[in-house]
């Protein structure tokens, strides 16, 4: 039966699942596969494991084969080549003082052409650079800008939890993060405190708001006058998680209850406020 082992193509890069098909593999070795850009060599970084009975069931790619030495060879000589061309480009890039910062430089294993990452706050002229790369290195060069996200992706790094960060481990695409993701799930506005070391908003304000945003849905609002087993008072804070909630009495207690342990009252306070101007009006209506 096949098992499952992880690859990783780049030091401290993004590790991808993988069939190990009839191949007997341990932790260290390289192996070929065929990826979307053409054939890679990567390096088996777990210890191969079964299919667990209920985990997902999605269709993985099959190691190709065990890589060889000649392989083994020229994949170093191409990471060798990488480094030359990234302090080449950086050389480059301050001689001709380009408004761009180099993120990293990928050369496919065929040898097809060198692709290199950057980022700057708009559009850059770079055909200059283009021809200096080429005329070094006698190869096809590609330039891609690329976003603050992308640039963290690819660096990596430790997140303020102390985990690795989340679009470098496991994450595929970058969903829209905004404020009121933040505000919903009652955490802090400081910039601190929600942005990522990419400076934009961290995208773990994602994984719980769907259900913040389900279950205060269910529960009364903040400020709505409820009726509970030591008397009536008036909602002042939202346990999401805990799913209760903080009521100040009239007496001037406060009291954390169950959302299902309350009577909703009439309504919120501004409510209650309208409601007995209406009464007022109708009685001097009737005089």
């Amino acid at each position: 039966m096949s098992k499952i082992v992880s690859i990783q193509f780049r030091d401290r890069g993004k590790v991808y699942d993988f069939a190990s098909g009839h191949f007997v593999l341990k932790q260290g070795d390289k192996v070929m596969v065929v990826t979307e850009n053409g054939p890679a060599i990567g390096s088996v970084c777990t210890k191969p494991r079964n299919r667990t009975e209920g985990g997902p069931n999605r269709k993985l790619k099959t190691i190709f084969r065990l890589a060889t030495k000649e392989e083994i060879d020229r994949y170093e000589r191409g990471c060798n080549l990488e480094g030359e061309v990234s302090e080449y480009c950086h050389q480059k890039v301050k001689e001709r003082s380009l408004p761009m910062c180099l993120v990293s430089v990928e050369r496919r294993f065929d040898g097809s052409k060198v692709i290199i990452y950057f980022t700057a706050d708009g559009r850059v002229d770079f055909r200059q650079l283009v021809k200096d790369l080429v005329g070094k290195f006698r190869t096809r060069i590609e330039m891609r800008q690329i976003g603050v996200r992308h640039q963290a992706k690819m660096v990596g790094g430790l997140g303020s939890c102390g985990r690795p960060l989340c679009c470098s481990s496991f994450l595929n695409s970058f969903d829209p993060v905004t404020i009121k993701m933040a505000k919903k799930q009652n955490i802090s506005l400081n910039p601190n405190k929600i942005s990522g070391m990419c400076g934009r908003l961290m995208c773990c304000l994602t994984y719980e708001y769907e259900y913040y945003a389900k279950i205060k849905k269910k529960l009364p609002k903040i400020g709505r006058m409820v009726m509970t087993k030591a008397g009536e008072g008036k909602i002042i804070r939202q346990n999401i998680l805990k799913e209760t909630l903080t009521v100040a009495l009239d007496s001037g207690d406060e009291i954390e209850v169950q959302a299902t342990d309350i009577t909703r009252g009439p309504g919120s306070s501004r409510e209650r406020v309208r409601s007995k101007k209406n009464t007022r009006s109708r009685v001097r209506n009737k005089k």
